[in-house]
C-alpha cells in the first residue's frame, strides 16, 4: 500500500509537471545574471532564519507563550489582588517574588535555546558554496550561502548540499545524472536520480549566459516541478520536470559534482516553505497540570463563595452593631468636631462581599502552590545537565554528546507508546546479522557445529534470522 501510494504521489507530480506553464505566472531566471534576474523582482535572499525570537520581540512573546500556562494567569491574579489596599494579605513584594521568579528563570531557559537556534542559522548561513563569477575569468569562487541569489550558478561537489534549490546544469557523468539523497526532506535514505538535460551538458557554462529559465512560483511540493528552460539563439523551449531539480537539504552522493541555477532561495526553497517554524513543545505533564489548576480553580471559586456569603449574612444581621465593631468601625471617630463623621474602612454590605471573596481568594491561594512550578522548572535545568553531562550518552564515533534542544519536555523522554512504520528498514536500517541456523539436525551457529544425535536425524529444516 505504502508503495502504490508512493508510485501515485510521483505519477500526480510528473502530470502536474507537464501542464502548460504560462508566462504570466511564471518566473524569469537569468542563467548566470543574478543582477538581471533581480532587476525588475528582487527575490528573497538565500539566508534562512529559523529562530523563534528577535531582540525585540522575546520579552512581550515569551511571556505571552508562558502565560499560557493557566496556573501563571492564577498567580498574577493573585498578585495583583494583593496590590490593593483594600486586599492586601502578604506583603505586597512577597506576592510578586514567586511570580517573577518562576518566569524569569523560564525566561532564561527560552533565551538559552533560542540563542542556540540563532547560532545554529549563522553557521547555517556562513557556509561556502562554489559560485560561477563572470568578473573572474568565468571561474568558481567561495561565497558564502547568505550572499547566494536566484540567477546564480553553483557548483556543487560530492556529499555536500546545494545552497538552494537548484536546476541541474551539468554533471561529473557524462549521461548528466546525479545521485541525491532527501533524508532531510522526506526521511527516505534511498539514493534518487536527477537529470540534467542533454542540451546544457554538452555546452559550456560560459555559453549558458544568454539561457533563460522559466519556473513556477515557490510552493511547498517538493515532488513537482514545472518549468522550460529556453537557450540563446533557440526558438524551442526544454521542459524541465521534478527530475531536473535538486533541493536545499539534499546531499550530493555518488557524483563527483553537479552545477546548477539557483531558481528558488532563502525562505522561498520547498524546504523553508515546509518549515512551520519552531513549534511551542509542552509535555504530558504540563497539560495534566493545566487540567487539575482549571479543576482546583473551580473548588477555590465555589469555597470563596461560601465565604463570601455566609459573610454578607452576618453583615446583615449585625448591620446594627458595625459602629462598634472591632475590624469595621463603621464611623471615623477619631476626627474630632465634626458631626457627619465619614465611613471608616467600610463600603456597604455588597461592597464587603466582593472584597471578603477577593480576600478569601488571597488566603486560599496555597491550593494551587506556585512552589511547584519554581521545583519543577529547576528540576528541569538539572536533568537537562545531567543528560548532557552523562559519560553513558556519548558518541564516540561522531564525537558527540547527548543535546537537549527543548528543556521543557524532559519528563516525556522515553515515554513512547506506540511506533509506526511503513516498512521494517525504517527501524533496523536494513542491517541483518545472521545468528544461527539448524539444518537436519546440525547446529550452523556462530559457536562450533554440533553433531545430531540420531533421532534428530528427522527431515527437518529450521532457519532463524535475528535483526
Amino acid at each position: 500500500m505504502a508503495e502504490d501510494h508512493g508510485s501515485s504521489r510521483h505519477m500526480s507530480s510528473m502530470s502536474m509537471s507537464h501542464k502548460e506553464l504560462g508566462d504570466d505566472d511564471a518566473r524569469v531566471v537569468h542563467v548566470g545574471d543574478a543582477e538581471r534576474t533581480n532587476e525588475r523582482l528582487q527575490f528573497a535572499g538565500n539566508a534562512v532564519r529559523t529562530a523563534k525570537y528577535s531582540p525585540l520581540t522575546f520579552l512581550p512573546r515569551n511571556l505571552f507563550e508562558q502565560f499560557h500556562r493557566l496556573a501563571y494567569v492564577y498567580f498574577l491574579v493573585i498578585a495583583v489582588l494583593n496590590q490593593l489596599p483594600q486586599l492586601a494579605v502578604f506583603g505586597r513584594g512577597a506576592s510578586v517574588m514567586p511570580l517573577a521568579f518562576v518566569l524569569a528563570v523560564t525566561a532564561v531557559k527560552d533565551a538559552y535555546e533560542d540563542w542556540r537556534r540563532h547560532r545554529s542559522d549563522r553557521a547555517e548561513n556562513n557556509r561556502l558554496a562554489a559560485v560561477l563569477s563572470p568578473g573572474a575569468g568565468a571561474q568558481f569562487v567561495p561565497t558564502e550561502w547568505k550572499h547566494v541569489r536566484v540567477g546564480d550558478v553553483v557548483r556543487v561537489g560530492a556529499n555536500e548540499s546545494p545552497p538552494a534549490d537548484m536546476v541541474l546544469l551539468a554533471t561529473s557523468d557524462t549521461t548528466g545524472v546525479a545521485y541525491v539523497q532527501t533524508l532531510n526532506l522526506d526521511g527516505e535514505s534511498n539514493l534518487k536520480t536527477r537529470y540534467a538535460k542533454q542540451e546544457t551538458l554538452t555546452t559550456p557554462l560560459e555559453h549558458l549566459a544568454g539561457a533563460v529559465v522559466r519556473c513556477e512560483r515557490p510552493n511547498r511540493n517538493i515532488y513537482g516541478f514545472q518549468a522550460n528552460l529556453e537557450l540563446q539563439g533557440e526558438g524551442r523551449r526544454i521542459p524541465l520536470g521534478p527530475s531536473n531539480i535538486v533541493l536545499r537539504g539534499c546531499d550530493l552522493k555518488n557524483t563527483s559534482w553537479a552545477v546548477g541555477v539557483v531558481v528558488y532561495a532563502g525562505r522561498e526553497t520547498k524546504a523553508m516553505l515546509n518549515n512551520a517554524g519552531t513549534p511551542t513543545k509542552r509535555s504530558r505533564l504540563e497539560t495534566h497540570m493545566n487540567r487539575e489548576t482549571l479543576f482546583l480553580s473551580g473548588i477555590l471559586i465555589v469555597l470563596c463563595s461560601a465565604v463570601a456569603t455566609l459573610s454578607g449574612v452576618w453583615l446583615r444581621t449585625h448591620q446594627t452593631d458595625l459602629e462598634l465593631a472591632q475590624f469595621f468601625h463603621k464611623k471615623d471617630y477619631l476626627k474630632v468636631g465634626k458631626e457627619d463623621n465619614e465611613n471608616y474602612n467600610y463600603y456597604g454590605i455588597a461592597a464587603q462581599i466582593v472584597f471578603n471573596f477577593l480576600m478569601a481568594v488571597i488566603v486560599f491561594q496555597i491550593m494551587i502552590p506556585i512552589s511547584l512550578y519554581i521545583s519543577m522548572e529547576l528540576v528541569r535545568l538539572g536533568q537537562a545537565y545531567f543528560m548532557i553531562r552523562d559519560a553513558k550518552l556519548y558518541d564516540a564515533s561522531s564525537d558527540s554528546r547527548f543535546q537537549c534542544r527543548a528543556l521543557n519536555i524532559n519528563e516525556d523522554l522515553g515515554q513512547v507508546k506506540c511506533v509506526f512504520s511503513d516498512k521494517t528498514g525504517t527501524l533496523t536500517q536494513n542491517k541483518m546479522e545472521f545468528r544461527c541456523a539448524s539444518i537436519d539436525g546440525v547446529d550452523y551457529s556462530d559457536v562450533a557445529p554440533q553433531r545430531p544425535v540420531a533421532w534428530q536425524r528427522a527431515s527437518r529444516l529450521g532457519c532463524q534470522r535475528c535483526r
